[in-house]
């Protein structure tokens, strides 16, 4: 299969969209948060939001956001008080795979994308403890587990590294 992996654009976000709902935890999937077009339309104009395509369709993204733009998710801030963020740090995710591609590295290789367009920058994201195929990709992907922490009663595992 052929992917394109690049920058997100304005016009992807309806893509992203579809993609995100079928992934929600209230739909069966483990994303914990529904973003809206806005709020993908204004972090696109902000940070790098990575996407990859598939004949013409958004089959993968990971999205990278300021720490001032999550600071009100409660997660974030369970995470950062159990792990203070180092200078400079922006927050990786919530990545996301369609399930007819998973398995092909593609969280790996649009991370891989992300981190060179924001080479040497420190990233810190979370994932749920029970995620376990989100646990082993973040860690195939070499990032640094910081340990675990727990926000409204849900544990999760927190992540790091240097772009």
């Amino acid at each position: 299969m052929t992917y394109e992996i690049a920058l997100a654009s304005p016009a992807d976000v309806p893509g992203i969209l579809a993609l995100q709902e079928p992934n929600l935890l209230e739909n069966g999937g483990l994303l914990t948060a529904r973003q809206t077009a806005e709020w993908f339309n204004r972090t696109i104009a902000e940070m790098p939001l990575i996407v990859c395509r598939r004949d013409d369709k958004v089959v993968g993204y990971v999205v990278a956001t300021s720490l001032a733009a999550k600071s009100h998710v409660a997660v974030v801030q369970s995470m950062l008080r159990a792990f203070p963020a180092p200078p400079g740090c922006y927050l990786y995710g919530p990545v996301c795979v369609a399930e007819s591609e998973r398995g092909n590295r593609l969280a790996g290789r649009m991370f891989e994308k992300l981190r060179a367009a924001l080479r040497g920058r420190p990233a810190m994201t979370f994932v749920r403890a029970d995620n376990e195929p989100s646990l082993l990709a973040h860690r195939k992907m070499g990032m640094d587990e910081l340990g675990a922490f727990t926000s409204d009663g849900v544990p999760h595992v927190a992540f790091a590294y240097v772009g």
